[in-house]
C-alpha cells in the first residue's frame, strides 16, 4: 500500500506538523482544530532505503498494510 509523510501548514494560526497516512489527505490542526487542511507537500515512503551497519537495505509497504506501513524487507546491499 502506498505510504505517505504528509506535510500540513495551518491556514488559522500557522501552525505546521506532519503525518503518515496511506493516501496524501486532508486533516485537522492540532493546535486550534482548524478542519480539513490539505497537505502542502507529501513525501511517498512506500519503498525506502535504510542505512543497517554496513549494508543498506530496501523496504516497502506491501498491499496489505493497512494502519501503519508495515515494511516488508525486499533487498539488502
Amino acid at each position: 500500500m502506498a505510504w505517505f509523510l504528509n506535510h500540513y501548514e495551518c491556514d488559522r494560526c500557522g501552525y505546521g506538523w506532519t503525518d503518515e497516512w496511506s493516501c496524501m489527505c486532508d486533516d485537522d490542526c492540532p493546535r486550534c482544530g482548524a478542519r480539513h487542511m490539505s497537505p502542502s507537500d507529501s513525501d511517498d515512503l512506500t519503498k525506502i532505503i535504510e542505512p543497517r551497519e554496513s549494508a543498506f537495505v530496501v523496504l516497502c509497504s506491501p498491499e496489505t498494510a493497512e494502519h501503519d506501513p508495515d515494511y516488508r524487507e525486499l533487498g539488502t546491499f
